[in-house]
């Protein structure tokens, strides 16, 4: 679910998991780099981002914006806008104490003109799955970024407001440890108190996961972030995760808050 994974001890700051850093035999990337937390960057919307009060479900979000949502208090998630058997459960933070966050891709509006029900991305495997939460349980946010990666070109774009920002050669998955195809968004916004290891200055856990790293920790999660090894740049060596030059990447973390939609294309 999260890109970092906690240390035992309360209070400490997050080891990281993942993208070739865990904590046995699985660990791939001799990192002793400490991330901390970053705050959201998000600028809260209406609890209705539909002006209309028509009773229906309505899809969410454009080329130009997009929202997301963090748990207010926990909450179960369903397979249709209504109560019943719930797919799963979440609490407000994560195992690294970062709020939990759902991509929103719809609203279900009742009658009394607020969204009653969001349909949302989750931050579980498998890549993709999608739940109805009530709308009650989480606060929505509205982001202007996206970022774009093209996996064949190894190439990064982010986009502000519909307008391309940045773009920038990156690392992507080796042929048996392939970045996954798909939807995603920035679940999870870290710093990094060194920039000198593997994952540079500072790190952005996504809502994917390693299509073949099943047994590592977190279910392989796959992050954005700065790398020690700039020379393998525009090449196919990670294992999983996209590699960004450290410099690019304090600038792509500044225009890339939580919530910030992730395409990542073949």
């Amino acid at each position: 679910m999260s890109w970092f994974r906690r240390l035992a001890l309360a209070g400490s700051a997050a080891a990281l998991a993942g993208c070739g850093a865990q904590s046995h035999a699985l660990r791939s990337e001799n990192s002793t780099q400490v991330a901390k937390r970053a705050g959201l960057g998000v600028v809260l919307a209406r609890e209705s981002a539909v002006p209309r009060c028509t009773d229906g479900v309505r899809r969410l979000g454009s080329s130009r914006v997009a929202y997301a949502a963090f748990v207010r208090r926990p909450v179960s998630v369903y397979a249709t806008p209504r109560f019943g058997r719930a797919l799963g459960h979440f609490g407000v933070v994560d195992e690294n104490d970062y709020r939990v966050l759902f991509g929103v891709l719809a609203e279900k509006v009742g009658r009394a003109c607020n969204a009653a029900w969001y349909r949302v991305q989750l931050p579980t495997t498998p890549n993709g799955a999608t739940a109805w939460v009530p709308a009650a349980a989480v606060r929505l946010f509205r982001v202007e970024s996206r970022i774009v990666v093209h996996l064949g070109a190894r190439r990064l774009i982010a986009y502000r407001g519909g307008r391309r920002v940045l773009q920038t050669a990156v690392s992507v998955g080796a042929p048996g440890t392939p970045t996954p195809v798909g939807r995603y968004y920035v679940d999870e916004r870290f710093v990094l108190t060194s920039p000198d290891g593997p994952f540079g200055p500072a790190a952005l856990g996504i809502s994917a996961h390693s299509d073949v790293l099943h047994d590592w920790v977190q279910d392989g999660p796959i992050g954005i972030h700065g790398t020690d090894q700039p020379q393998l740049i525009g090449q196919a060596a990670s294992h999983g995760c996209v590699r960004v030059p450290n410099e690019t990447m304090r600038r792509l973390f500044a225009l890339a808050p939580a919530g910030t939609p992730v395409l990542i294309r073949a």
